[in-house]
């Protein structure tokens, strides 16, 4: 039997029946409808009225001049950063990416979706720490990375957890060094940021812009993804990779390497039905966000930051960080960990396994890129300068790396849509006995 099933700690506490989810798939109807749709007509393929509608949709949405609908997030973000280094460096041969022999900045905390597509190309990832105030990029650490790195011309940021970076640093940073951005909107579609005194939907923020409709973001396709301009001939080479490249010829001819990666007619019906819930479901997360945020006020934890005067989240994701005097001992290994328990104390794991016990799912924090082991020879930038090799033997001191200790004392609340209040008062109180 697992062992908070018997510990005095959760007398009381019974499993929930059915499982509460991080985050899941919400679907309302309308979705089944746009499938048949494309069944019924016989546009199954990667072409069809639920492509376009959804395009049309989405640009609108966010306020940009062209959407390309794609298989996934990832496609996105791979097709992006192939564009952007074809504009910096110009036409790879076939068999060499855009970016090789150069570097890219990449925000650190992140998934790992965000980075690949720089190493798909032939560059090399150089990571920029994380700032406590919203958990993305630091723009302080992205300064320093320029005086190390001045030939540096692109920029990946990733919006952590649906909370927008702050673009008004970087995006100046990025003018100041005469540096493209990339976008990554992936959990963030539906999110706000004031730029210029203005409101902007994150995925109009970048010089390209991505989201997803992965099976577990604020409105889904299963799949799916999108990239995002006000470039027409940026949209239409997108379009073209993603299509295998094809030339405007009367058979099959490619001048350039081209990709599968076009959205199909199917996926694009689910996200057709899904987009007309896109503010209710920021609604429901926002609660969700709201209600732990009242109920762990007591305890010595912090919700994932966000700044009023500056952004909106969608609130994908609900996450806490464990104030340090509260840590109990915790260790990670690359597959496996240990913990202590200790009264008045917890960590990030002895919660989840709590959690876990009583049929409720969270997550820990991403892991910092700069930590991943196929990532730990590429350079890591902290505000301080270089963030590796920095402990010294002889002189006392502490490294700075805000990545790491946000994963180390973090962890993702189950963050689903559809928890109602009673369950989420119920992990509430998993939480707070874990404390005792």
């Amino acid at each position: 039997m697992n062992r908070f099933l018997t510990d005095p700690r959760f007398s009381g506490i019974v499993p929930f029946q059915s499982k509460v989810w991080l985050a899941t798939p919400t679907m309302h109807g309308e979705e089944q409808k746009w499938v048949d749709d494309a069944i019924r007509t016989n546009w199954v393929s990667t072409v069809g009225a639920n492509i376009n509608e959804v395009e049309q949709q989405l640009a609108a949405f966010i306020g940009c001049k062209y959407a390309v609908a794609l298989s996934a997030g990832t496609a996105a973000l791979h097709l992006a950063t192939k564009l952007a280094g074809e504009k910096l460096y110009g036409q790879a041969r076939p068999n060499e990416g855009t970016l090789r022999g150069h570097r890219v900045f990449c925000s650190d905390c992140t998934f790992d979706a965000s980075v690949n597509p720089v190493a798909y190309e032939d560059g090399e990832a150089v990571f920029i720490d994380t700032e406590y105030d919203s958990w993305n990029m630091s723009p302080e650490a992205l300064e320093k990375a320029f005086e190390l790195y001045p030939e540096v011309r692109l920029i990946v940021v990733a919006h952590l957890y649906g909370t927008p970076a702050k673009m008004q640093e970087i995006k100046a940073i990025a003018e100041k060094h005469g540096a493209l951005i990339i976008e990554d909107a992936a959990e963030s579609l539906g999110a706000k940021y004031k730029l210029n005194g203005q409101g902007v939907e994150t995925g109009a923020l970048g010089d390209y812009n991505c989201i997803s409709f992965n099976g577990n973001k604020i409105i889904t396709g299963s799949a799916g993804g999108m990239f995002l301009t006000d470039s027409l001939e940026d949209a239409n080479k997108v379009r073209k990779w993603s299509t295998q490249s094809r030339e405007d010829a009367p058979w099959y001819q490619h001048e350039e390497v081209g990709y599968n990666y076009r959205m199909s007619n199917i996926i694009a019906g689910v996200v057709r039905g899904q987009t007309p819930y896109l503010d209710a479901h920021i609604a429901q997360k926002r609660a969700v966000w709201e209600r732990y945020a009242e109920g762990l006020k007591d305890l010595p934890v912090q919700m994932n930051p966000w700044d009023p005067d500056k952004c909106i989240p969608n609130f994908w994701l609900s996450c806490m960080i464990i104030d340090e005097a509260a840590m109990a001992p915790m260790v990670r290994g690359e597959r496996d960990y240990l913990y202590q328990t200790e009264p008045g104390k917890s960590s990030p794991q002895e919660i989840l396994d709590a959690l876990a016990a009583f049929n409720a799912e969270g997550r820990p924090i991403w892991k910092p890129m700069h930590m991943q082991p196929i990532y730990r020879t590429n350079a890591f930038v902290t505000a301080e300068g270089n963030g590796r090799g920095e402990t010294n033997a002889y002189i006392s001191g502490k490294i700075v790396d805000v990545g790491a200790d946000i994963f180390r004392r973090g962890l993702c609340l189950p963050s689903d849509n559809k928890m109602t209040p009673a369950e989420q008062d119920v992990v509430i109180d998993i939480i707070h006995r874990c404390f005792q």
